[in-house]
């Protein structure tokens, strides 16, 4: 039975605060069939954790090798083992809401292929993504500089200027070369073309985004102008062969100056905390949010994003937004990492944490189909956890409501300066 609460989060329109959107004509003209739609977005980690194999994997998300029973077939029994994790759920949400599939089964994929061709039609995307799942915009990390308007939905699809090739150490000259007009030869040369970047495109962005926890640590030092400046003559020299000391000290060192730059252009700094995507590869010890703290410190003027709760060490981003006035932690994704983990967390955080410091939801996916579920899935446990918190007491059902919308929609809109990137997007036409 509906409450008021259940209603009133399924009908508030959701800021979208993470995706990594594939673009229009992307969709329309190479676009998922209706089984890669349905098992392209996280659920592959589970499948292999499960027991597939990566060669049925593969072959499933390959229409040029057999029919959907086929390919369905090879990966059956591993997805009768995850169809109820956090991923799972995800899928089964695409199947019920999208493709009206009361059972994901080899006919029932077949028949829904039609509306997979209906879906993959102009405009679908934004009308799955802005009313089918209630999206008041998205936000969109597609790991690159440049955060041009979006012709599809330009107040819509907002973009985040990519900064993690920078933390990483990476000082890629023939595209530097090409965006700002400068090689880079020195140390004041690479500072000149990050200003360049941010000069181009920093109005037009909605933040500054870096998951370099994929490839080393969050740890944070800073470094001096000199230190840097041998670092990078060695990175020069042999880029693909640099210490790996070399590329965490200029790493260190740009990823500072992107902190500064955020800072002057009024843009929040979004950074990937805790679990990796995919399986068989995560060094838990560099992953932790913890490791942040010289960081955070360094620059309280900055606006730190800490995405995905920091699955596994959610306490620990519950202790750093509490500690941290220019923390801002993010739920992007975790529904469907672990979904009961994150209804905890919320409910811990409300109890730990002033609630203007949580943000409800990303998707964190590519198809707009995906972004869909995950929005349904993030709704329903959100609702889980302040019916909870209803039901034991803590808060009435109308305090309940005004902490969804602040979770929902205020707090971004706090935290974020979404009419003025429109603004600049509208004056750039």
């Amino acid at each position: 039975m509906p409450t008021e609460l259940s209603q009133f989060i399924e009908q508030t329109p959701l800021i979208d605060t993470h995706e990594h959107l594939k673009f229009e004509e992307d969709w329309v003209n190479d676009g998922p069939d209706v089984l890669q739609d349905l098992f392209s977005n996280y659920v592959p980690a589970d499948l292999a954790v499960a027991g597939a194999s990566e060669e049925d994997i593969a072959f499933m998300m390959d229409p040029s090798k057999a029919s959907v029973a086929d390919r369905f077939n090879r990966i059956r029994k591993a997805w009768e083992a995850v169809q109820f994790t956090g991923y799972g759920e995800a899928v089964r949400i695409i199947a019920e809401q999208v493709y009206h599939m009361p059972e994901i089964t080899p006919e029932n994929i077949v028949a829904a292929q039609s509306i997979n061709d209906q879906l993959r039609l102009g405009g679908k995307r934004f009308d799955l993504l802005s009313k089918n799942a209630n999206l008041d915009h998205v936000q969109i990390d597609n790991f690159v500089w440049a955060c041009v308007p979006d012709a599809s939905g330009p107040d819509f699809f907002l973009y985040d200027l990519s900064w993690m090739g920078f933390c990483n150490g990476d000082v890629p000259q023939v595209q530097l070369e090409s965006e700002t007009g400068i090689l880079v030869k020195s140390l004041p040369d690479l500072q000149q073309a990050m200003d360049g970047l941010f000069e181009k495109y920093g109005p037009m962005a909605i933040a500054v985004k870096a998951q370099h926890a994929y490839a080393r640590t969050l740890k944070w030092v800073e470094r001096s102008d000199d230190e840097a400046s041998r670092s990078l003559a060695i990175i020069l020299k042999d880029p693909e062969h640099a210490p790996e000391k070399d590329k965490l000290c200029l790493g260190d060192w740009a990823w500072a100056r992107g902190v500064e730059l955020s800072i002057e252009y009024n843009l929040p700094f979004k950074l990937h905390t805790g679990y990796y995507a995919g399986h068989s590869r995560m060094p838990v010890d560099r992953i932790k949010g913890g490791n942040l703290c010289g960081i955070l410190a360094r620059y309280p003027q900055a606006r730190f994003v800490l995405m995905h709760i920091g699955y596994p060490y959610n306490n620990e981003m519950v202790a750093l937004a509490k500690h941290y006035p220019n923390v801002w932690v993010d739920l992007c994704w975790a529904w469907s990492i672990d979904p009961y983990s994150s209804m905890d967390f919320v409910r811990r955080f409300i109890h730990a944490v002033p609630i203007n410091k949580l943000f409800a939801f990303g998707g964190d996916t590519s198809w707009p189909t995906g972004s869909y579920a995950y929005a349904i899935q993030a709704r329903n446990w959100l609702n889980r956890a302040l019916e909870a918190e209803v039901l034991d007491g803590y808060l009435t059902e109308k305090q309940a409501m005004d902490i969804a919308y602040r979770l929902m929609q205020t707090n971004q809109r706090d935290c974020f300066d979404i009419e003025g990137t429109r603004t600049a997007i509208a004056a750039h036409g």
